[in-house]
């Protein structure tokens, strides 16, 4: 044990009764019951142990304290009268003959309770991180983290992977989201990029004749929040593969993630390997998602036949989708409330009917469906108590509209949602392109590093107009945990002809490639192996095991949603010598906007 103490306030039990001890930690509570009797709470890293004042010596050294000071206690074990089965050290308490300061807290007043914090505003929460980590419960997933953090590292390393570490300073890349910008002093008007991902640079260990690398990598995007999501900065375990294909990219995380879940997670089902793999497809028509949280037993049908004209205007011309709920008992007002809460995440409208008890079509659209009443019951296969929630529009826009709704009704309703288990699938088979919302021309949909099914053929056959570029497919994944994508990966394009092919389609040249992604090209052209990755992302997965809503709950010191660390005070202003030093000039500062 360390000089300062002989015990953590975890420690000791009964058997220690009798023995002198020294503790250290911060005074959490004090009760006083009488002139010279108090009961003090002792909490360190490891628990708590109760400390009870019985001398005017030491009342008189409490009483000059504030909560969270830090105190050194030196005293002997006894049993307590009053035993406390709740807590490991509940059967004990030390009386102390001698208390030292270590450090006082120099207010009266806590900006929140320590042990209640969670139920504090977030602002103080974060301004006051350091206090919001002495809750147990809050530490506790900080923890978590570095024990699964440890956990996938021997993993990896026990698959025979390296960890390598890639460069933070970098060059900036289109690869999907916004750069953070690090200026050059050396090379004026130059910039630096913080890596959105180590993307090239582990492609390029592939080619440097590495076989299987690997690192908890830090990656930087400049992006908004949401639960999922930390702006700014985040971890994921990175990892690629020489010579390997997507099996064997499933086979490596199939085994390294359930023993990982199985032993840190909240829940204590999950899937088996292989897990169920499900094409990009397949999951819109099914599930209305290609992130689907496959507790939920509802799945989406296709009604536009049957619906599109019913008369029901938002419903003519449009795909419409449907998803029945068997044994629904919500009311009017939380139908309206659930259709409502599907508007604001999915930006479009939600419309519904019951088939009730008496054999009725009631509520919502009703009157449009009552006259082909025995149709729709026989083709949406309807039982008596039924409820179905609709979506219409474009056939992409209905779908992922139902799926929101479909994700919706199964969180309200019990008998849909098998809610504590971790159900995985793979998305596999991902569009190569899409069409862009605001360019409205062809773009890649995800990784354009990814090999196209068909390879080199069926590029040369979409450029010759022989095939739509909008069916063709890719080796690439996704793999899914309770509706939480936690990573994304792919075959990769090594060949450069195929990739000069690949963003051809997207109206960029050999010249193009080449000026975008130099080492990577040049590198290809050495003669580079097949190779394959993806990068989970470390913090959702811990997030999923901890069984929390928010990421920001597993982070150490997380922004908030506007990417400010309120703590530090960041981003800030810097001194104008650092600008000139830079060649910087502000145009614009946070009052002007």
């Amino acid at each position: 044990m360390m000089k300062s103490r002989t015990h953590t306030c975890n420690d000791l039990r009964m058997e220690h009764a009798g023995q002198t001890v020294k503790l250290v930690g911060w005074m959490e509570n004090v009760r006083e019951v009488g002139q010279n009797l108090a009961f003090v709470i002792l909490r360190d890293f490891y628990g708590t142990t109760q400390i009870v004042i019985e001398t005017e010596d030491m009342m008189h050294v409490i009483k000059e304290l504030n909560k969270e000071s830090t105190i050194s206690v030196e005293g002997v074990v006894r049993e307590r009268d009053s035993k406390n089965s709740k807590l490991p050290t509940g059967d004990i308490e030390v009386v102390p003959a001698k208390i030292e300061v270590l450090g006082r807290c120099r207010y009266n007043e806590l900006p929140f309770p320590i042990n209640r914090s969670r139920e504090a505003d977030e602002t103080q929460r974060l301004k006051y991180r350091y206090l919001d980590l002495r809750n147990p419960e809050v530490k506790k997933n900080i923890v978590l983290r570095c024990n699964v953090v440890s956990a996938l590292r021997s993993a990896m390393t026990g698959h025979g992977f390296l960890e390598i570490t890639t460069p933070i300073l970098t060059a900036s890349s289109p690869e999907g989201a916004r750069d953070y910008l690090v200026p050059s002093r050396k090379h004026p008007g130059k910039f630096y990029a913080l890596p959105q991902a180590p993307q090239q640079f582990k492609q390029l260990l592939m080619t440097s004749g590495f076989d299987r690398y690997f690192q908890i990598a830090p990656c930087f995007r400049d992006e908004d929040a949401r639960g999922d999501r930390s702006p700014g900065e985040f971890y994921q375990l990175d990892m690629e593969m020489a010579f390997a294909n997507q099996d064997d990219v499933f086979s490596v995380l199939e085994d390294v993630l359930p023993p990982i879940f199985a032993k840190y997670g909240t829940y204590n089902v999950a899937s088996d390997a292989p897990f169920r793999r499900i094409s990009f497809t397949g999951a819109m028509e099914t599930y209305g998602s290609d992130k689907p949280d496959l507790r939920i037993d509802l799945t989406l049908q296709d009604a536009t036949a049957l619906l599109g004209g019913c008369g029901f205007g938002p419903f003519e011309g449009n795909t419409v989708e449907a998803v029945v709920v068997t044994g629904f008992e919500g009311t009017r007002k939380q139908i309206d409330k659930l259709c409502a809460d599907v508007e604001v995440q999915s930006g479009e409208k939600a419309y519904w009917f019951r088939y009730d008890e008496n054999g009725e079509i009631v509520g919502g659209i009703a009157k449009f469906v009552q006259p082909i009443k025995d149709q729709v019951v026989e083709t949406l296969g309807l039982e008596k108590g039924c409820f179905v929630g609709l979506t219409a529009g474009k056939k992409l826009t209905a779908q992922k509209t139902a799926g929101v709704l479909r994700t919706k009704l199964g969180q309200f309703c019990p008998q849909h949602m098998d809610k504590e288990r971790y159900e995985f699938c793979w998305i596999v088979d991902f569009p190569m392109y899409e069409i862009g919302e605001e360019s409205g021309e062809l773009e890649f949909c995800h990784n354009p590093f990814s090999m196209p099914n068909g390879g080199l053929e069926i590029l040369k056959k979409a450029a010759a107009g022989e095939v739509d570029p909008l069916t063709i497919t890719a080796f690439q994944y996704d793999l899914v945990c309770n509706g939480v994508e936690l990573s994304s990966g792919a075959v990769r394009n090594h060949d450069p002809e195929i990739m000069i092919e690949a963003f051809q389609l997207v109206r960029l040249g050999e010249d193009d490639v080449k000026a975008k992604f130099p080492a990577m090209y040049n590198a290809f052209c050495y003669g580079a192996p097949p190779h394959a990755g993806i990068a989970p992302g470390v913090d959702r997965m811990v997030m999923l095991l901890a069984g929390e809503d928010s990421i920001r709950e597993i982070i150490p010191f997380p922004m908030n949603k506007n990417a400010q660390d309120l703590m530090m005070g960041a981003p800030g202003t810097v001194e104008q010598k650092q600008l000139d030093e830079l060649n910087i000039a502000c145009t614009k500062t946070e009052e002007d906007a």
